[in-house]
């Protein structure tokens, strides 16, 4: 059965009732999401090793990877009680409640990944040299973050509108707004932006895994744009001094700008380190 603990450290990020609302009533959707995020490890390169999820909302990367790791340990501030309930019937998993900017499990892991959470965290640049330390020398690391590239529309549109008339919105009311949204998008989704002369369209390489999602799946993403209490995107160089040479292997460095929305960021830390 899986276990619980929390760590002993004090938090300095406060805890958010929007994400508890938001993994209690939405699961991610699309192995082949995870997959992407994580290239060029794949899945197969989990087995046998220790493993930290940091960060791990609803638990369904966890379940993808528990089956392969021989240990995993989920950490997240808000959602740890759903997480296991979703990872049940998985036998090798710890769930810490704790803060991933800040905290101290004591030990470092073969595997440490950090998917869509780290742009959400107070200060991501503190919370990447923590999961960094919590990384073997030889292990890898794995970060999967909003890029600032790409992304004009939603920071200089749907984050200040978010700011501004979404805040004290009831969480039910945002799903209602984010359904029709999702409901509108996808007619649009579906004809103009399946045809390649329009490359040039913001978000058409992103559309392409709209057009692979359930409603569900897409609706869930709408709904994380107008739910996450805050978003610190990530830039370029950024992401580059993250993953520097200093700290990971030069030969092991993979900074994608995935969907030309976000990084999907992988190096192996070096083992002087």
């Amino acid at each position: 059965m899986t276990r619980s603990r929390s760590t002993d450290n004090t938090y300095r990020q406060k805890k958010s009732s929007e994400w508890t609302y938001q993994w209690s009533k939405f699961r991610h959707t699309g192995e082949f999401l995870f997959e992407d995020w994580i290239k060029p490890v794949v899945l197969e390169d989990f087995r046998g090793k220790e493993v930290l999820d940091a960060g791990c909302g609803s638990g369904q990367h966890t379940c993808f990877v528990a089956p392969l790791a021989n240990h995993v340990t989920a950490a997240d501030l808000n959602t740890t009680e759903i997480a296991k309930e979703q990872a049940k019937d998985l036998n090798n998993i710890d769930f810490v409640e704790a803060d991933i900017a800040t905290m101290d499990l004591g030990q470092t892991f073969d595997i440490v990944y950090c998917i869509g959470v780290i742009h959400h965290t107070d200060n991501p640049s503190r919370t990447f040299e923590n999961l960094y330390q919590h990384v073997k020398p030889g292990g890898i690391l794995i970060i999967w973050t909003y890029s600032s590239e790409g992304n004009f529309l939603v920071r200089c549109g749907v984050e200040p509108f978010r700011k501004l008339f979404l805040r004290k919105l009831s969480r039910q009311g945002i799903e209602k707004i984010a359904m029709v949204i999702t409901a509108f998008m996808y007619p649009i989704v579906h004809t103009v932006y399946r045809i390649e002369l329009f490359w040039f369209l913001p978000f058409f390489d992103y559309f392409k895994n709209f057009r692979r999602m359930t409603f569900e799946g897409n609706l869930m993403n709408v709904f994380d744009k107008l739910n996450a209490p805050q978003t610190i995107f990530t830039t370029r160089s950024i992401a580059e001094d993250w993953f520097c040479t200093e700290r990971f292997r030069t030969d092991s460095i993979s900074i994608n700008h995935y969907a030309g929305v976000s990084y999907s960021l992988v190096g192996i830390k070096r083992a002087e380190y």
